[in-house]
């Protein structure tokens, strides 16, 4: 059997339960991963409180969590990239997610072999914000060498990676931080650093290309303030768009919607002569394999905040969720 924490429906940490299911079926594309951590993400309280039911429609009862490091214990029989004893890494599909338990069936495209210098816990980390950071800043907002980017809060766990992204593509980076996390984002690459607690960052920061908001509706439409005619705002909390239904082959029906949804960043972003988008990364193994080099060498790297044992699951939810961390929330499920 495998043990898993899940929810049989929506609501706060409170709705969080423990049991065990079957082991779920493997496809002939398919690989089942012994997960040894797997790590915690905005997404995944969002889920949980029903915020995303109309673009993730799930059924209960709902295994909850999308990124996980482990090993492979079994593949299908149409599996050429991976063996039985691999190391591997991924940010499951959307629509098979469950990474908070102790094992876990994906397609193998949604895998990567692990960072052979990273613990379990550290590659956890990192797959949905990794891949949240290169996607906005190669595809949402394609953007070129010696360009620059607002990161909002650049010490939580998207941000701290996609400063150091921008960093690596040549980008220059601003970021709002609380005061006492400026050294640590200076240290990722940051350059131009406002303390939100006692500044505005739109009375800082001007003439930026892109903006990746993370924060919510306010901060996104404040970010509009300091941008160049032509840039690309980017969220991934609120205002999801048309676009978004659409390439998540949502009915046409729920469209009106997502045109209310988006109707302010997409209004103020014609006032300032920029684009709006909102960005649901995407699962991609190949890239997350792609960039593994850049984790092997340093260039990338983890930040973790804390470690909490698997039984501990609903807490490190909260945890995650109260703001608190400065880096990625772990859930270890095995030894190293």
């Amino acid at each position: 059997m495998n043990k898993a924490f899940y929810i049989s429906k929506y609501g706060g940490p409170e709705v969080m339960e423990w049991g065990e299911f079957p082991p779920a079926p493997l496809g002939p594309k398919d690989v089942r991963i012994q997960i040894h951590a797997a790590s915690v993400n905005p997404l995944d309280w969002r889920i949980r409180s029903g915020a995303l039911k109309v673009i993730l429609p799930y059924t209960f009862p709902l295994i909850l969590g999308n990124d996980c490091s482990g090993v492979v214990s079994e593949v299908g029989r149409e599996v050429t990239r991976f063996k039985v004893g691999d190391a591997v890494y991924s940010r499951v599909q959307d629509d098979r997610i469950g990474t908070f338990a102790q094992e876990i069936v994906t397609a193998e495209a949604a895998v990567a072999h692990k960072p052979t210098n990273l613990t379990h816990a550290e590659a956890a980390s990192l797959p949905m914000v990794l891949l949240t950071a290169h996607q906005v800043l190669t595809e949402a907002a394609p953007l070129r060498a010696g360009q620059s980017v607002l990161i909002h809060g650049g010490a939580g766990a998207v941000g701290s990676m996609a400063i150091q992204v921008a960093r690596h593509l040549g980008l220059r980076v601003a970021t709002t931080v609380s005061g006492k996390d400026t050294d640590f984002v200076k240290g990722l690459g940051a350059e131009t650093v406002v303390d939100y607690r006692t500044q505005k960052f739109e009375d800082v920061v001007r003439g930026m290309d892109a903006v990746l908001d993370g924060i919510g509706m306010e901060n996104l439409l404040r970010s509009f303030q300091t941008v160049n005619p032509g840039a690309t705002v980017v969220s991934i909390s609120d205002g999801p768009d048309v676009q978004t239904a659409k390439s998540r082959g949502l009915s046409p029906l729920l469209w009106p919607v997502f045109m209310a949804l988006s109707a302010k960043p997409n209004a103020a972003a014609r006032k300032a002569q920029a684009h709006y988008r909102y960005w649901f990364m995407h699962t991609d193994g190949g890239r997350l394999e792609s960039l593994t080099p850049l984790l092997e060498n340093g260039t990338l790297r983890p930040h973790l905040d804390r470690i909490f044992p698997f039984e501990q699951t609903a807490q490190a939810l909260a945890y995650a969720e109260s703001g608190k961390a400065k880096g990625k929330v772990v859930i270890q499920m095995r030894d190293e």
